[in-house]
């Protein structure tokens, strides 16, 4: 996160970013402060992220999409890679050394590795039961963590290694701040330019796979997936897909994806259920939502925050910068329906397509504008006081989130009875309350009487 201050050595408005994500404005007087808006976008985003864990498998509309579409749940790590970039923009200006700021980034690339890797998406073991444990035969390299940890590394480097490439004085005009940071999109092209050559020009042949889960009926049988297709991006037969089983090992893949709940799959679509009747082999095979290319494509999330994040800098007004960041953000997310409802690039979390960068990004974008606003602009920052404080603890509450720490308390409060817990008490009202409010709402007999 960052602070800054006004710089007495330079004229008036000169901003210096230290270590705090920030923000003052030109007519503020000299003093460090917190950018406040930034804290409580990361807080909101945790709550996200916890609320869409714990609520999306009895409401599926909030929970991930299947496979093309993006739901609530689809916003949350494109969120952390947008704020990531910001942060990184922020924290990276106040340190002069090279090597310090290599150090410091390297550090905290190896944190976040090592916490991801730790905590294997909260499936890590109960004290009392060995067997909810990780079984390092199969253990999952990849995740959110790890995810964030690669954008980060990449896109911070970029930052520090083009340093003395950019202009002391930024030109006048909103288009110029491109043009002082030329080799962030320049780095950023390429980086689309691979995906989208590795996803449509990479064959993918027929593969096989063992099921594992000691759950399921067909436990210990091997199947085979027919593919022998270039370019498909459908769930058994894309290159994404196919680059983490060659690379990372079809075992050491995440068990459970979203495509489980496809309409393919299971009757119960877009709820969890038993598999169809003569539902396709690959309905019980392993697919990593984080994963290698996947998670090339997911720099270019924390590629448009950096920007964010130097628009923050260079900018001195209020207005300048809202009106930078909105059209930005509009644009972005224009581009990503035009795309997905043309049938061009479809909305598609598990791939990380280019559409869905643009939409999330848009909507980040927005959103991040909206706190500041009413945060850094008209100083309503107590109305989101517990997103600011989650936002500040931010890797402590997503610890105790993935490990169950928050659920296991909320779960030993209860009325009376043991069964009538707070966590019962969400089940009934995602399960039952909103569904058959939305059911009732739609029901067309209610619009008749309205």
């Amino acid at each position: 996160m960052a602070d800054i201050k006004a710089d007495d050595t330079a004229h008036q408005h000169r901003l210096i970013v230290s270590e705090r994500d920030v923000i003052v404005d030109e007519k503020q007087p000299q003093k460090t402060k917190r950018l406040a808006s930034l804290d409580i976008f990361r807080g909101l985003t945790v709550a996200l992220m916890i609320f869409v864990d714990d609520a999306g498998g009895e409401w599926p509309m909030i929970g991930h999409a299947p496979w093309n579409g993006c739901n609530l749940a689809d916003f949350v790590m494109p969120f952390f890679l947008f704020i990531v970039g910001m942060a990184i923009a922020l924290a990276l200006k106040r340190i002069p050394k090279q090597s310090e700021a290599i150090k410091k980034v390297i550090l905290r690339t190896i944190k976040l590795l090592f916490w991801g890797l730790l905590l294997q998406g909260g499936f890590s073991h109960a004290p009392d039961e060995l067997t909810y444990g990780v079984d390092m035969k199969k253990i999952r390299w990849c995740g959110i963590l790890q995810r964030i940890a690669l954008a980060y590394l990449i896109v911070a480097f970029l930052e520090i290694f083009t340093k003395n490439a950019q202009a002391k004085d930024l030109p006048r005009g909103q288009f110029s701040i491109f043009k002082l940071y030329f080799w962030h999109w320049l780095v950023g092209a390429c980086v689309l330019i691979v995906y989208l050559a590795v996803i449509h020009g990479t064959y993918v042949p027929d593969w096989q796979f063992t099921v594992h889960n000691r759950d399921s009926a067909d436990y210990g049988k091997i199947f085979t997936v027919a593919c022998g297709v270039r370019g498909n991006l459908d769930p058994p037969c894309n290159a994404v897909g196919y680059v983490d089983r060659e690379v990372l090992g079809i075992n050491h893949m995440y068990q459970h994806p979203a495509w489980e709940r496809s309409k393919a799959c299971t009757e119960n679509s877009p709820y969890e259920g038993p598999l169809r009747v003569g539902a396709p082999s690959w309905c019980r095979a392993p697919f990593e939502p984080e994963g290698i290319i996947s998670s090339i494509s997911a720099i270019l999330s924390t590629l448009i925050g950096v920007h964010f994040g130097h628009v923050l800098i260079h900018l001195q007004g209020h207005t300048d910068r809202l009106r930078h960041w909105v059209v930005m953000g509009l644009s972005l997310l224009i581009l990503g329906i035009i795309l997905h409802f043309t049938n061009v690039i479809p909305l598609n979390k598990q791939l990380y397509s280019f559409s869905y960068v643009c939409v999330t990004s848009g909507a980040a974008a927005l959103v991040f504008s909206a706190f500041y606003i009413l945060v850094d602009i008209w100083s309503f920052k107590y109305l989101f006081l517990p997103l600011e404080w989650i936002g500040m603890n931010a890797m402590l509450v997503y610890v105790m989130a993935a490990e169950g720490i928050f659920a296991g308390f909320i779960n030993g409060w209860y009325y009376d009875d043991p069964h009538n817990t707070l966590v019962r008490f969400h089940v009934i009202l995602f399960l039952v309350v909103l569904p058959q409010s939305v059911m009732y709402l739609d029901d067309p007999l209610v619009r008749m009487q309205e």
